[in-house]
């Protein structure tokens, strides 16, 4: 796998602008070697922000997006990447921060327990709510790719029992710059690996044996 340390704008927290499936990558603004990564690159801002990590969620299959979405947002991402594009009727609006998801399922907050069929139809697999470490922003607390998943560092064995059986690849504990909350430095799927410059060697070596 190739990898790669970068900031955006002198930030290291590049998993707040986005995120990568094997099919595409959805960011709020350009972010340095991308190309790595070997799909479509698709920048839009997220309620005319460029927090599109925090604000969506997505596998190959479809996207989830908060009500606060703007028209004109919805109608490029569905015009670049031509799949399912579910926008969400709830008050929850960090909708990246709420699911944790690859090709093969979706760990939904409990917070969204009530619109699981709908986040199953448009990622087009199974959704199963639980928490991770005990909190309910599982989105935060992991990142998935088709090859693994890297959890909270305080996941428990029982939830990573459900999320391996769930997303159907191996998971494992780590953390990013000493933050447990993982998804905030990096930006991966099953080709390339980017993190944010304050990554640790030990951190590393962690996401390397998570994501190969």
């Amino acid at each position: 796998m190739k990898f790669k340390k970068i900031e955006i704008n002198g930030d290291p927290n590049i998993g707040l602008r986005g995120f990568a499936t094997d099919e595409y990558l959805l960011v709020g603004c350009e972010i340095p070697e991308s190309e790595l990564l070997k799909v479509k690159n698709t920048i839009t801002t997220i309620s005319q922000t460029e927090l599109a990590g925090i604000f969506a969620a997505g596998n190959g299959n479809g996207i989830v997006l908060p009500k606060i979405v703007e028209k004109d947002e919805i109608e490029m991402i569905k015009r670049e990447l031509g799949i399912n594009v579910l926008v969400i009727d709830t008050k929850e609006t960090a909708i990246g921060n709420l699911i944790l998801c690859n090709d093969h399922g979706a760990i939904i907050s409990p917070l969204l327990k009530e619109k699981r069929k709908e986040i199953e139809d448009a990622l087009g697999c199974e959704a199963i709510a639980c928490t991770v470490a005990g909190l309910s922003i599982v989105g935060s607390c992991g990142v998935a790719t088709n090859k693994g998943c890297l959890l909270h560092r305080d996941a428990s064995e029982e939830e990573a029992e459900l999320i391996e059986d769930v997303l159907k690849v191996r998971v494992d504990i780590g953390s990013f710059g000493g933050s447990p909350f993982v998804k905030s430095g990096i930006i991966v799927n099953s080709r390339a690996l980017l993190v944010g410059e304050i990554a640790t060697g030990p951190e590393l070596e962690r996401m390397f044996e998570v994501f190969e």
